[in-house]
């Protein structure tokens, strides 16, 4: 089966629970931007709650469609000091912070011009940091309907949409009592480490 899914910006857990069970990750290379989604924001667990991190883009709010390729990051914003303060601040403390940290630190200071460009490089950092080896390959243009043996996940896992995250049990995390869902992947990397794809599965 091959996964259909739009780019997103750390994925949550749920994105990679589906990838481990496909032959191949198909991205969509040829949506129009879409505002408040995964696209261009995460959700992680700071001591103050879960807390959401969006990358500002340019024309990100324009009433005309623009294709996902074609969105600018807006560096303009120091987002990215913001981003990585907040994820030391959160997981800083968790047990495999300093063994994955420099691979993410790294993707931020290239400064990528494209979100689409940003999102597919930590998309191939957390497939390689996970070992989950699966082919990545992009959409040569829209179609709305999916071929039957593809999985079209697309705008279906989604910060506003409510997702079955039964598949993922609990885990330790750094703050809280109560176990927190759909958070990005780097929650269950920075604490469960190489254990993470046993997780997974």
């Amino acid at each position: 089966m091959i996964l259909l899914t739009e780019t997103q910006y750390n994925p949550p857990i749920q994105y990679f629970w589906h990838a481990l069970r496909s032959e191949s990750i198909q991205v969509e290379a040829h949506e129009n931007y879409i505002k408040q989604s995964y696209r261009n924001r995460c959700h992680v667990l700071t001591a103050q709650g879960v807390q959401p991190l969006s990358v500002p883009v340019l024309r990100g709010n324009s009433k005309t469609k623009i294709p996902i390729q074609e969105i600018e990051i807006d560096y303009r914003q120091k987002w990215q000091l913001v981003h990585w303060r907040t994820i030391q601040a959160a997981y800083g403390r968790a047990p495999y912070f300093e063994f994955y940290s420099d691979y993410l630190q790294e993707v931020y200071e290239r400064q990528p011009k494209f979100l689409f460009e940003l999102n597919i490089e930590l998309l191939k950092l957390y497939l390689k940091l996970l070992k989950l080896n699966r082919p990545l390959i992009y959409t040569d243009a829209y179609q709305a309907q999916a071929p039957e043996n593809v999985l079209d996940l697309r705008n279906r896992i989604h910060p506003k949409i409510s997702t079955d995250n039964l598949h993922v049990k609990p885990y330790t995390q750094v703050f809280g009592k109560q176990f927190v869902q759909e958070l990005s992947i780097i929650d269950l990397l920075f604490t469960q480490g190489p254990a993470s794809i046993s997780y997974l599965q």
